[in-house]
């Protein structure tokens, strides 16, 4: 076996390659898909040719340039995003909400995008039908500031809750 492995070393590169995607897919820190682009490169070696020797170096010098210069890049890519590819309820902030159930700082019921939240008002009271907008969440509480005029509201909405 250790014969055909001499002959063979990019099915070692390529078992390192594996091994590296799978702790990678474990820990998200795009750290070791780095290494494992060193390891490709390493197996593009070995398919050229390359004396094992040469092969390592290739493998240690494509994974210190991928950590050094690509990982920074990606991860800097990977932590900004556009105000349009906002997630989750960052989404909501702005939004128009249709009160169900009077809102005032004690709680009530909104209607935010066809889903029903608890909200809260920082002063005041807002009425069913009426409008507001959601200006921030704490926790599953909507923060709403009132909108203005009122909105057309199915009369069996706010009893059923939908």
């Amino acid at each position: 076996m250790f014969e055909w492995l001499a002959d063979n070393w990019w099915a070692l590169w390529l078992t390192v390659f594996l091994v590296f995607a799978v702790v990678e897919m474990l820990t998200l820190d795009l750290f070791f898909i780095m290494l494992g682009g060193g390891a490709l490169a390493g197996l593009a070696a070995s398919l050229g040719g390359a004396d094992l020797w040469l092969q390592i170096v290739i493998f240690s010098v494509v994974s210190l340039l991928m950590v050094g210069f690509v990982r920074p890049i990606a991860l800097k890519h990977l932590r900004s995003s556009p105000a349009d590819q906002r997630s989750n309820i960052e989404r909501l902030i702005g939004e128009p909400a249709v009160v169900l159930e009077q809102v005032s700082s004690a709680g009530g019921l909104v209607k935010i995008g066809g889903d029903v939240w608890t909200a809260r008002l920082d002063s005041g009271v807002l009425e069913p039908g009426q409008t507001a907008t959601v200006s921030a969440i704490d926790g599953a509480t909507a923060v709403v500031v009132p909108r203005g005029g009122t909105a057309a509201l199915d009369p069996g909405a706010a009893e059923s809750g939908a």
